[in-house]
């Protein structure tokens, strides 16, 4: 083949199959339920698509193409790894607020954070963004940590994806009625795991904005009054790395008050979108004065308050918000 044959297939091949990156990206990232890992399967994806793309010969959509190859490779990634854990699904709430958090082990492979602009595209229209958003929220993408690797493909591949029962039989070499069945057992059991999101926000509306707002100006100003405004009665705060987590506002705010609010001043936090949820990316000054990256808390946040935060408690999760390491 030529130098201008070749340069050509390439050429066709990034026209036909880029338009599909982003959303590849983000089915990746709730097989997995980490954004890294997720980046690294999507530039497999495409340089086996590339690979292949020869032979390809349009025997169905290109989209069915890469999504079979993307999720083939997601189940052999999962044979090698643990699954994703958050602290609400390694025990129980601390019921004192004064407890010392139990960190864990290395062992322990934890859930990550994704911005939300890494897997939406400007070309989204309204329905599709929201749709977007629901799929990504960090209660989904933990409550599929609970499904055996297989019925989690057949769940987003049927239920978020819409891909007819036949066509995701051919993606992952098992039968129609195989399909049916893993579908109808990944359903039940996510309906025991999951939470309910009926009366969850969109980032975008007024009321979440202001109560992201509020949650960075409690941090700022080390006012807890303000914090206890914005948390719902019900509120759960997990930090990742930690088995400790707290649920109910009693527990929750006496240890955010004591531990982590500090002074004014000692913290810095920017308003950003992580996960399709409202989201702040912190900074905490350290004995020179300066502002340190911290990391990020991912806010569930509903009509009545503030239901869940999720501390990420690592500094390079800036880096991949695009922030800087010192503000």
């Amino acid at each position: 083949m030529s130098a201008v044959d070749i340069t050509t297939s390439d050429e066709e091949f990034a026209r036909v199959t880029q338009p599909f990156r982003h959303e590849l990206l983000a089915h990746c990232y709730r097989m997995l339920g980490s954004a890294h890992d997720a980046e690294d399967i999507v530039q497999e994806t495409y340089l086996r698509a590339w690979r292949s793309y020869g032979g390809f010969e349009n025997r169905s959509s290109v989209r069915t193409w890469l999504y079979r190859i993307a999720t083939n490779a997601c189940l052999t990634a999962l044979q090698h790894r643990s699954r994703r854990e958050s602290p609400s699904a390694l025990g129980g709430p601390a019921d004192d607020p004064h407890v010392e958090p139990v960190l864990a082990g290395p062992d322990v492979a934890w859930l990550q954070p994704i911005p939300t602009t890494w897997v939406s595209s400007p070309a989204n229209d309204p329905a599709a963004v929201v749709a977007l958003r629901e799929s990504l929220r960090l209660a989904l993408i933990a409550s599929m940590q609970h499904l055996p690797a297989q019925q989690r493909a057949v769940l987003m591949l049927r239920d978020i994806l819409a891909f007819p029962a036949a066509e995701v039989a051919t993606m992952l070499d098992i039968s129609i009625p195989a399909v049916k069945s893993a579908l109808q057992r990944a359903r039940a059991r996510l309906k025991e795991v999951a939470p309910s999101a009926d009366d969850v926000v969109e980032p975008t509306e007024p009321q979440a904005r202001a109560l992201l707002e509020q949650y960075i100006a409690a941090f700022e100003n080390a006012d807890p009054a303000l914090l206890e405004e914005a948390l719902r009665h019900d509120a759960a705060l997990e930090m990742i790395g930690s088995r400790t987590w707290f649920s109910g506002r009693r527990t929750c705010l006496p240890f955010i008050a004591t531990y982590v609010l500090g002074s004014p001043g000692d913290w810095r936090m920017l308003a950003i979108e992580a996960n399709g949820q409202p989201a702040a990316a912190a900074y905490r000054r350290g004995e020179d004065g300066s502002l340190h990256a911290f990391g990020i808390a991912v806010l569930t946040v509903t009509a009545t308050g503030i239901t869940r935060i999720v501390v990420f408690d690592d500094p390079g999760l800036l880096s991949m918000f695009g922030l800087p390491q010192i503000h």
